[in-house]
């Protein structure tokens, strides 16, 4: 198993590419925009995307995604039964599945969005906009601040210090440094007042 970066401008995303040498065969994980950078990035590895797994419904991350369907047959992981108009293979907490010869465990991390997943492939966690480095995904309300800080706490930061955080959004990271740094996931000096005095309502 190989993994490669590539940037795309729309949106300041991170596209990865999962590809399993024995076969030939790639998962991308969060399309974009699907650039030409971006199909001449594929072709010149030699890969044969088959597989696309999106993080969440935020076009940004899904832009790409019908270019893409036009150019490979590709299945379509997510937590959506369709996106962008095109069906998915709709996939729940913990499942566990096989995509190009590579076994992938889902989770789910709601809070930035209802529909966000995790995708684990051995130490790799594509964490699309739940977690970044230094930061956890932006929510619309503090019930959802409180449900992405729970969730990454159980399904994100209880992994191994060495698993590696690759977000949607910036540089890569790990859960121990994050665990130990993120000033997103510490709470704010109004929060600790309120859960000190949350017995009082």
């Amino acid at each position: 198993m190989t993994l490669f970066f590539h940037y795309s401008l729309y949106g300041f995303a991170n596209v990865y590419l999962v590809g399993n040498d024995e076969t030939g065969e790639a998962i991308i994980v969060d399309p974009a925009a699907f650039t030409t950078g971006l199909l001449s990035f594929i072709e010149d590895k030699g890969y044969d995307v088959r597989a696309v797994l999106l993080t969440h419904n935020h076009l940004h991350h899904v832009k790409g995604l019908r270019t893409l369907l036009k150019i490979y047959d590709a299945e379509v992981f997510s937590s959506n039964a369709i996106v962008e108009e095109a069906p998915c293979r709709v996939v729940h907490n913990g499942e566990t599945f096989e995509a190009c010869g590579i076994l992938v465990q889902a989770l789910s991390v709601p809070g930035h969005s209802a529909d966000s997943m995790v995708y684990r492939m051995g130490k790799l966690l594509f964490t699309g906009d739940t977690l970044h480095a230094g930061l956890i995904g932006r929510t619309a309300s503090k019930y959802g601040r409180g449900l992405l800080k729970d969730q990454l706490s159980q399904k994100v930061f209880s992994l191994s210090d060495d698993s590696i955080v690759l977000p949607g959004h910036g540089p890569p990271s790990s859960v121990g440094a994050e665990r130990l740094f993120n000033v997103g996931y510490r709470n704010t000096e109004r929060e600790e007042r309120e859960e000190r005095y949350e017995f009082f309502v």
